[in-house]
C-alpha cells in the first residue's frame, strides 16, 4: 500500500480536517470515529509503519514516544486517574484493521479480561 492509499498517512497529513488532541512532527493523536469504550483516542505516528510488526530497532524511539503521548492524552481526556487500556493490535489475527501503525487509548469504563 502506497502512503497515499493509507487511510492513517492521509489523516495525519490533515487531509480530512480531523481535528488532533496531539500533534507534532512524528505523532498526532485524535479520536476514533468508531469508538469501543467512552473514550476512545489513537495514536499514530506521521511515518508510514504499517504495524509493530514491520516496525525496526530504528523505530524503537518512536514506539516509546506513541506511549508517552498516550499517557498524556489519557490524562487530557480524563481517564488517567481512574485507569484506561492502551492497545496496539498487530496483524490481522491480531485485530488490526488499519494497516497503520496505532496505540488504541480506551477509558471511561471498566475493561474486562480476557479481551476479545
Amino acid at each position: 500500500m502506497s502512503n497515499s492509499d493509507c487511510l492513517f498517512c492521509r489523516i495525519a497529513a490533515g487531509a480530512f480536517g480531523t481535528p488532533f488532541l496531539w500533534e507534532d512532527d512524528e505523532v498526532v493523536a485524535f479520536l476514533d470515529i468508531a469508538p469501543q469504550a467512552p473514550t476512545h483516542a489513537l495514536i499514530i505516528p506521521r511515518k508510514h509503519i504499517a504495524s509493530l510488526g514491520a516496525s525496526t530497532p530504528e523505530d524503537d524511539a518512536l514506539l516509546g514516544k506513541m506511549l508517552g503521548v498516550a499517557r498524556t492524552v489519557a490524562a487530557q481526556l480524563g481517564v488517567a486517574e481512574r485507569g484506561y487500556r492502551t492497545v496496539l493490535n498487530t496483524g490481522d489475527d491480531g485485530g488490526q484493521s488499519v494497516h497503520h501503525l496505532h496505540v488504541h487509548v480506551l477509558g471511561g469504563r471498566p475493561m474486562r479480561w480476557p479481551p476479545g
